[in-house]
C-alpha cells in the first residue's frame, strides 16, 4: 500500500506557542519536533542589519520600544542587547544567526519562509539579504534553493527579482482576488489565510492552484480540526504555532487515516468569519492597510520564475 503524503509543517516563528516568537529557541523547538520548515518574519535597522521581528516596532514582545528602522542594532543602545518579555527572555536573532542555524549539519533539511514586511525598503532590503547569503560557503546549492520569500504588496516583486533572483518567492495576503490580479504570474505559491480558504472563493482560488500547479499555504492553524482541514485541501505546508499537534495529528493518520482523520467539520458553518460575505470587508481593509504603508498596488507585466517548485 502506498504510504499517504501530508501538508509539511512549518513552524509560524517557530514552536511560538511555548517558545518566545521569533527566535533562536522557538526556531530549534520547531526543528526538534519534526518541522520541515520554518515562517519568520524580517525588517532592516537604521544601520543595516537585517532582524527576525514581526512587529515594526519593538513594544508588544520586547523590553524595548521604538520602531525597528529608526533604531541601530550595534552600539550601547543597540537592539542587540533587546530581550523578549516572554520567558525564557531571548535576544533577537538577525539573519546571519538563522542561516547559521539552517547550515548546521543537521539542520540542512530545513527550509525558510521569510516574511518580508512592507515597513521595509524592498531594495535595500534585498539587496541586504543577498550580501548576508553570498559569505556562506556554498550558499547556491546548500542555502539559497531552501529560502523562500514571502510577498505582500507587488512593489516588492521587481525588487527581489533585480537582487535576489535566486530565491523563491510566495504572495501572503488573505484576499484571493488580490492573489489573482497581482502576483499570479510573479510567484509559484500562495500563502493565504485559513479562514480566507474556508470561503466560497478560497476553495474557487485553491482548484485554480491546483490545476496551474502553484503550490497553497495556509496560516495559522492551530486547532486539530482545522489542521485536519487543511490536509484534506492537500495543501504544500501547513503553518502552525503548535507545531508538536499538527506532527502528532499526521502521525495519527499514517496509522489508522481513516479514523484519526474522523474530526468534526461544523466549524465551517459555525464560524462566521469563514463565510465570504464576512471575509470581503477583511480583504478590502488589508489592500488597503497595505496601500497606505506603500503606495498603490500596481501590476508588474509577466516576468520569468526563477524557480518552479517548493
Amino acid at each position: 500500500m502506498a504510504t499517504r503524503t501530508f501538508p509539511e509543517c512549518w513552524g509560524h516563528r517557530g514552536a511560538s506557542a511555548s517558545l518566545p516568537e521569533n527566535t533562536l529557541a522557538s526556531f530549534e523547538a520547531a526543528i526538534k519536533d519534526g518541522a520541515e520548515g520554518i515562517e519568520t518574519d524580517i525588517h532592516i535597522s537604521k544601520d543595516s542589519v537585517l532582524i527576525m521581528f514581526h512587529d515594526a516596532n519593538l513594544k508588544r514582545t520586547t523590553d524595548a520600544e521604538g520602531l525597528i528602522n529608526e533604531k541601530n542594532w550595534y552600539g550601547v543602545d543597540g537592539m542587540q542587547h533587546v530581550r523578549t518579555l516572554k520567558e525564557p527572555h531571548q535576544s533577537i536573532p538577525t539573519f546571519v544567526d538563522t542561516l547559521n542555524l539552517l547550515m548546521k549539519k543537521d539542520n540542512q533539511h530545513m527550509k525558510l519562509n521569510i516574511d518580508c514586511k512592507v515597513n521595509n525598503d524592498p531594495d535595500r532590503l534585498f539587496l541586504t539579504m543577498h550580501d548576508c547569503l553570498t559569505t556562506f560557503p556554498n550558499w547556491e546549492t546548500a542555502l539559497a534553493p531552501r529560502l523562500i520569500l514571502g510577498l505582500w504588496h507587488p512593489c516588492f516583486i521587481e525588487p527581489a527579482l533585480k537582487h535576489v533572483p535566486y530565491l523563491r518567492r510566495a504572495h501572503i495576503g488573505r484576499s484571493p482576488f488580490t492573489a489573482r490580479e497581482f502576483f499570479w504570474s510573479h510567484v509559484d505559491a500562495f500563502s493565504l489565510e485559513f479562514g480566507a480558504l474556508c470561503s466560497f472563493e478560497g476553495q474557487r482560488f485553491m482548484a485554480q492552484c491546483n490545476a496551474a500547479n502553484k503550490k497553497v499555504l495556509v496560516w495559522t492553524v492551530n486547532k486539530e480540526e482545522e489542521m485536519m482541514e487543511a490536509i484534506r485541501w492537500n495543501v504544500h505546508a501547513i503553518l502552525t504555532d503548535t507545531t508538536w499537534v499538527l506532527l502528532a495529528l499526521r502521525a495519527k493518520l499514517q496509522v489508522d487515516y481513516n479514523h484519526a482523520s474522523q474530526l468534526s467539520r461544523s466549524f465551517l458553518w459555525t464560524t462566521w468569519r469563514y463565510y465570504t460575505a464576512v471575509q470581503l470587508p477583511l480583504w478590502r481593509h488589508e489592500r488597503a492597510s497595505l496601500e497606505a504603508l506603500r503606495g498603490p498596488f500596481m501590476r508588474i507585466p509577466p516576468l520569468p520564475l526563477a524557480v518552479t517548485t517548493l
